[in-house]
């Protein structure tokens, strides 16, 4: 079967930084597609994780570097992370080229550089960073995109939209991901992928970002527990927790220790708190949310499969709200937006926070079920004006996504969303 290429929203972003800077790195997950996503625009290409060129390419590296850049531009370096030679490299190239659009990095380890390797520039001005995550619904094809996140922080007023999808379609979506490779793949055996992910870190890549060998059992354990606590605001005692159900014979500085190796493959990614300035001297909580990167993930972790995950409707709510982040995070930074939530001491909580650059931000609480949607509409009023819109200005819009069919807006202005109506 042909390859097919899914268009990304991170095709746009990459073309911009590739006219502006000399070269551009692309972070995130492997499997997330930034290697295919680099090739659609590349125009030559080096794979220094190739097996069969890997000593000719290490040889290369330890004498020459400068020779793995030869070729048309842009040019790929595919895995770069290990050689911090072709850091180095690129970076003198560019500086000796005064060219745009030179170069494309992608990595799938954030490693930091050992005590015998040399410094490196860290390429500010020269070197652009951009992250890929998994596949959004509206790149996969199941978001209709009747909705418009820039077009409502511009202010749009009216909404409609439907969703295609029922509940077992959601449990489906979450357990499946946003993988390029799976969305591609039969029903029959897409689902597996993320799976297959969890043994590849637990089994090989776990090791990768500090060369430290480490048990595979206990990644396990460690993914189970964190994703126990997703889409909460678990401390890391609570995790730890979780772990010694399972192995009380494991301490804090190792649990710590494997934690911050699945960071370095992005296998988690954690939603930060936002700190508006408030009317009142209520206390804004400051831990993350936890999240996987992706969803699926989470669902694989835990063992869940659609069919259990219908029998268990709040961990499919929890997974549903890590699902609408994923989203979020996408389609935000297609408009140069990030993603926060809201927790403060009074209890008042918003599961996501989009903020502009300009400092316009939105509010959105997540409901599975629609019941829900007018309670949490209520919330999000509430809370809005608890925040100091002298300081902060009114919020651009409230929102509820939900996993219902409908787009609509509700008496009390507040959005009603489908997630499966959403785009930039």
């Amino acid at each position: 079967m042909a390859f097919e290429y899914y268009p990304r929203l991170a095709d746009e972003e990459l073309e911009a930084r590739l006219r502006r800077s000399g070269a551009v790195v692309i972070h995130g997950a492997k499997w997330c597609g930034k290697t295919e996503t680099a090739l659609h625009q590349a125009r030559s290409a080096v794979f220094l994780q190739d097996p069969d060129e890997y000593e000719n390419n290490l040889l290369t590296i330890q004498t020459k570097p400068s020779l793995l850049l030869a070729g048309d531009k842009p040019r790929l370096i595919d895995e770069w992370q290990d050689f911090p030679q072709v850091w180095d490299a690129v970076r003198f190239a560019v500086d000796r080229r005064h060219e745009r659009g030179c170069f494309i990095l992608t990595g799938s380890v954030s490693r930091e550089m050992g005590s015998g390797e040399r410094p490196r520039h860290s390429g500010v001005g020269r070197i652009s960073s951009m992250t890929m995550r998994t596949m959004s619904l509206l790149e996969s094809g199941e978001s209709s995109g009747e909705v418009s996140l820039g077009a409502l922080f511009g202010g749009a007023e009216d909404i409609s939209g439907t969703s295609s999808w029922d509940i077992e379609d959601l449990a489906r979506l979450v357990c499946r991901g946003g993988w390029p490779e799976a969305v591609s793949l039969g029903e029959d055996v897409a689902g597996a992928l993320a799976s297959d992910y969890i043994d590849a870190v637990a089994e090989r890549d776990i090791s990768l970002p500090d060369g430290v060998r480490r048990d595979p059992v206990l990644v396990k354990i460690i993914l189970a527990a964190y994703a126990r606590c997703i889409a909460t605001q678990a401390d890391g005692t609570t995790i730890r927790s979780n772990v010694h159900t399972a192995r009380e014979d494991v301490s804090r500085n190792t649990v710590s220790s494997y934690i911050g190796s699945l960071r370095k493959l992005y296998v988690f990614e954690d939603l930060p708190s936002w700190r508006p300035s408030l009317r009142d001297k209520t206390r804004v909580t400051a831990t993350p949310k936890r999240h996987f990167v992706d969803p699926s993930l989470a669902a694989a972790a835990m063992g869940a499969t659609p069919q259990k995950l219908l029998r268990d409707l709040p961990t499919l709510g929890q997974l549903f709200e890590s699902l609408v982040v994923r989203d979020l995070r996408v389609y935000g930074q297609a408009i140069g937006a990030t993603a926060h939530h809201y927790h403060d001491a009074a209890g008042r909580e918003a599961d996501a926070v989009v903020v502009m650059p300009d400092g316009r931000w939105a509010l959105v609480d997540v409901k599975l079920g629609g019941g829900g949607i007018e309670e949490g509409s209520r919330d999000l009023v509430a809370l809005a004006g608890k925040i100091d819109q002298t300081v902060m200005g009114p919020p651009s819009f409230l929102a509820v996504v939900h996993a219902g069919r409908y787009a609509t807006r509700l008496s009390n202005g507040v959005y009603a969303i489908p997630l499966g109506c959403l785009r930039p």
